[in-house]
């Protein structure tokens, strides 16, 4: 099973570089997929029936059983079961799939786009995930393949996406769908909890003993939810009108999707929990009363229709309608009914559009006001129509006569007598609109006020293949007819899991109750399609005289309206590009959710804290209250950015103070770097923060910072004293020391205990440095950066001569790069290229002397982190603070020096080295980001030992490393470069002013 899922969805991914080589032809290697598959399942079929022969959805015998645990801790597994409902509904989908693929590569010509490629893998791809979906036997990966096919079936829909409507089509269904998807996901967890499983297979052995317990347990809310997805995803009454849009779609996809496959999903859910949950009340009001009213429902919207397309589309919710009634009704007899009519369902109606499609394409009309005269014209297509329509309306001797047949007989034994009137009164209905899609596609028509024949519609279609698909399809519905035994093997031990006795299928049971229910339903929808006169027949056929119905269309279309209408006044009254409202509304969010839970809840008793261990940590927190206070009356943003800084080091103290060295480290060296780009992002702003702050906002935030600070206080001692459990950290020195073979606590936790989150930490920071490099960069990252030779000594704040012959200077440059760099280079050989005014010789002196210095201690910390203070991250940072010393004594130029790659390149080897690092465990039978570690002895240096996870902190280095250099280039060297250009251009406009100056003297003297 698993391996035909795999081959399945590899082909569709190959399908695109296929199409290219072959074109349309691809379609019939693609169809030749499910049709090997298909050969498998039926040299299989008897295998598969008998792991459901018993009734029990347990007794699978092993070899159709396949699980590979996934998250063992919440028993979810990728778990695939192959039963009798599983493989029923796999031929429906392989088979028809697999003729659907082999009609589009007719009904596709050979100059469509290039989409087409797209287009047939999602369609093979569409096919591997139902029949995915019907073989999972764990929720989660129902719920995968559930989603899966409503993502394939949006872009399917979406084909041709460059008309509004099918869009809109698109979308509507999509949304719809994923709804139902996410609402009947959300039922199966809590019905997963409730059985103790997340096994379907489970669910349903323990479902008579849930349902015996519902009202002690959340079955019955778990159980609405469930079939709020299957009536979604089959399109039942009040969630039908998705379905009609989605005709937008190539006709292959309507005959696919939305016959035999997608519509089957909600279908095959009903069927599958049947067994589990039908005896309960609360199902069978839902699902057969919706079922029952959606059959009449979309019957009597199919008669209204003008489109012969919209016939079928209409007719297919009004067909979902009554086998969701039938399998939803919970007994063998019903059952076996609801399956056999799936079955027919999926024959004549994936035929029927496919029909629909071979006249849209010869004749470029679906309107039966348009379409004349094709009956004597295309005697194989209306055979072939003739078949599939008599199998829908339930005529002798098609599949769908002994479908309905039975169900006729099923109904009779349900103890409510209005569901075989419903069944009856929707089979009128669906006779009349199978008469009025045979008429409107192949009948003569006449003018009905001049009473005249309407010329015959013009054909333009000469191959023949495109026939083999629909005549197939018919054939097999005729065929099933004559041998009903099939049905019985097919079905019966399916039904078996139901109470009841499973009816013998045959084709003439004598005259029963049930046959005078179909000689009813034929002759009231003959007299209803031949209600008037034959030269009036064209309006009673347009539907003009039956009354409107509830158009649940609008009502979706008016409540998106009405979101639509909520968002914006939302959004209008918080989003009012005002930062501090933000940060207002996200501390009051942040303090007052969990302060309203704690007093829900309850202080726990005798809560414990310490208020400072030592003077020190008291001292340093009375600074840091000053300094924020001091921030908050400050004038200008410099000085609010230093105070603000006095807390972040005070911070640093404490943590010294406390013992931990390492985050003092870490606070001191993160602390500093936010300093130093601050204050290079604060060159681009004015420097005074404005008259707005007055008093009374001063106080305000203040009042928030005050009440913020003691909500985290109080959350934090709360959540400190309620712990009932030994802490996990008291194991870290023990985990750290076998597990990760280090003594920093700290180091080892990061890259080995809870590597998981580092991965994810430094993830994060390579997209943030991806961000801000956006804010700047607009289109590229990096700039054109101009060689240091090539830039005239002295010149950075200083405007150069405009009059210089700039080839000449370029090319003089270059030859200097050359010969620059063939000799011994200086070091700061970029201060050269800053004023004299900018320069400090104190300062370049003492880069010369610490950088290095700087440098080996940052590898230092990277290499000896793993058993003292340190580790990559500090390591990273260190570094960081050696590149920023150096461009703030040399500036841009000096920092290209230093280091040229560019920002992104290293920041993405750091993050492939850490991945790298993280997965390399797997090849040698190990686990993600498993560590290992090798002893030697370096004799009079001793012991030591290489530890594999030095290689992620490596990846973290490097990371660390590039976030810092896109943050000198992003605040540091661009906006120097936007500074000079600034003054270049105020001196340039200075001189031009002058020279008119100048020149208009001289004029007035002259």
């Amino acid at each position: 099973m698993f391996a035909v899922l795999i081959c399945l969805l590899a082909l569709s991914m190959l399908a695109p570089f296929l199409f290219r080589k072959f074109g349309r032809r691809t379609f019939y290697l693609l169809a030749a997929a499910p049709a090997i598959a298909l050969i498998w399942l039926l040299a299989n079929y008897s295998s598969f029936l008998a792991g459901t022969a018993t009734g029990d959805a347990s007794s699978a015998a092993p070899p159709y059983e396949q699980v590979i645990h996934w998250i063992p801790e919440l028993n979810v597994a990728i778990a695939f079961r192959m039963d009798g409902l599983s493989a029923l509904l796999g031929l429906l989908i392989l088979g028809v799939g697999a003729l659907v693929l082999a009609y589009c590569a007719r009904y596709f010509k050979e100059d469509d786009d290039a989409d087409l490629g797209a287009f047939g893998a999602e369609l093979l791809a569409f096919a591997a995930a139902m029949f995915g979906l019907v073989i999972s036997d764990d929720i989660i990966m129902l719920f995968i393949f559930w989603e899966f096919t409503t993502i394939l079936s949006f872009l399917l829909i979406g084909y041709s996406g460059h008309r509004i409507y099918v869009r809109r089509s698109a979308l509507q269904a999509l949304l719809v769908t994923v709804a139902g998807g996410l609402t009947m996901l959300v039922g199966l967890l809590m019905v997963a909890f409730e059985a103790d499983s997340t096994k379907i297979s489970d669910i349903i052995a323990a479902g008579p003993e849930l349902v015996a317990a519902g009202q002690h347990n959340l079955v019955p809310v778990a159980v609405i939810l469930i079939l709020v997805g299957a009536i979604s995803k089959s399109a039942l009454v009040p969630l039908h009108f998705w379905l009609p849009g989605a005709m937008a779609a190539p006709t292959p996809v309507s005959a696919y999707l939305h016959a035999a496959a997608m519509v089957k999903a909600g279908l095959y859910l009903v069927a599958r929990f049947a067994p589990a949950f039908a005896p309960a009340d609360y199902w069978q009001l839902t699902a057969v009363t919706l079922g029952a009213l959606t059959m009449v429902v979309g019957a009597y919207r199919a008669l209204r229709q003008v489109d012969i397309k919209l016939i079928l589309a209409y007719g297919t919710i009004s067909q979902l309608g009554f086998l969701t009634t039938m399998l939803a009704a919970g007994t063998a007899e019903a059952m076996a009914a609801g399956l056999a009519l799936v079955l027919s369902h999926g024959l004549f109606k994936a035929s029927l559009f496919l029909i629909v499609g071979i006249v849209d394409h010869a004749t470029a009309t679906r309107d039966v006001r348009e379409l004349s005269g094709l009956a004597k014209r295309q005697p194989l297509l209306l055979g072939t129509a003739v078949v599939a329509a008599a199998s829908m309306a339930g005529l002798p001797p098609t599949l769908g006569f002994v479908a309905k047949e039975t169900a006729f007989e099923a109904a009779l034994d349900y103890p409510n007598l209005l569901l075989p009137i419903v069944l009856v009164l929707g089979s009128v209905l669906t006779f009349a609109y199978a008469v009025r899609f045979m008429w409107g596609a192949f009948g003569t028509k006449y003018d009905p006020k001049t009473g005249e024949q309407a010329p015959d519609t013009r054909w333009n279609m000469s191959s023949k293949l495109i026939f083999v698909a629909p005549v197939v399809l018919a054939a097999a519905s005729l065929i099933g007819g004559f041998t009903p035994g099939v049905l019985q093997v097919l079905i019966e031990p399916v039904a078996n899991a139901l109470p009841g006795t499973v009816p013998h299928f045959a084709l003439w049971h004598g005259f029963t109750v049930a046959l005078g229910m179909s000689v009813l339903a034929i002759v009231l929808g003959a007299a209803l399609a031949l209600a008037r006169p034959a030269q009036e027949r064209f309006q009673v056929m347009a539907g003009g005289w039956l009354p409107p119905a509830v158009d649940a269309e609008r009502i979706y279309r008016s409540v998106l309206a009405f979101i639509d209408e909520l968002a914006v006044a939302v959004t209008g009254r918080t989003q009012r590009g005002s930062l501090s409202f933000y940060l207002i509304i996200t501390f009051l969010v942040a303090v007052l959710a969990p302060l309203a839970v704690i007093v829900a809840v309850g202080l726990p008793e005798n809560p414990q804290f310490l208020l400072a261990d030592s003077w020190g940590q008291v001292i340093s927190g009375v600074v840091m209250i000053i300094g924020a206070i001091g921030a908050i009356r400050a004038r200008t943003r410099f000085m609010a950015v230093i105070l603000v800084s006095v807390t972040g080091y005070g911070l640093v103290l404490i943590f010294a103070l406390q013992g931990a060295p390492d985050l003092a480290l870490t606070q001191l060296l993160v602390e500093s770097i936010i300093l130093v780009t601050v204050v290079l992002g604060l060159r681009a702003l004015p420097p005074n923060i404005g008259a707005q702050d007055t008093r009374r906002i001063q106080f305000g935030r203040m009042a928030l910072g005050a009440l913020f600070g003691a909500g985290m206080f109080v959350v934090a001692v709360v959540s400190m004293a309620s712990r009932i459990h030994t802490p996990i950290s008291l194991e870290f020195p023990k985990l750290a020391v076998n597990g990760g073979h280090g003594a920093n606590i700290v180091n080892v936790t990061l890259v080995d205990i809870r590597a998981w989150d580092t991965f994810g930490e430094v993830t994060v920071l390579v997209a943030a440095a991806t961000g801000i490099a956006s804010l700047v960069f607009v289109k590229y990252r990096e700039f054109n950066r101009t060689l240091t030779p090539e830039v005239k000594t002295g010149s950075i704040g200083i405007l150069r001569q405009p009059d210089e012959d700039d080839l000449h200077r370029r090319a003089e440059a270059m030859l200097a790069h050359k010969f620059f760099a063939t000799q011994r280079r200086s070091w700061l050989v970029g201060t050269r290229t800053q004023a004299p005014q900018r320069r400090s010789i104190i300062f370049e002196v003492v880069t010369r002397l610490v950088f290095h210095p700087i440098m080996i201690l940052s590898i230092y910390l990277l290499v000896a982190g793993h058993n003292t203070p340190g580790g990559g991250f500090a390591g990273g940072l260190v570094a960081s603070m050696a590149l920023t010393i150096r461009y703030l004594a040399g500036g841009r130029y000096e920092l290209e020096e230093a280091i040229s790659t560019p920002a992104g390149t290293v920041l993405g080897i750091g993050l492939a080295v850490a991945t790298t690092a993280a997965l390399a465990p797997l090849a040698f039978g190990g686990q993600v980001l498993q560590t290992a570690w090798i002893d030697f002895n370096l004799g009079i240096f001793g012991e030591h030992s290489l530890v594999s996870s030095i290689i992620f902190d490596v990846g973290v280095y490097l990371i660390v490393v590039g976030l810092a250099l896109d943050v000198l280039r992003t605040f540091g060297s661009k906006i120097d470069l936007r500074i000079e250009e600034r003054v270049a251009a105020a001196q340039l406009a200075e001189r031009a002013a002058r020279t008119d100056e100048v020149e208009a003297a001289e004029g007035g003297r002259s």
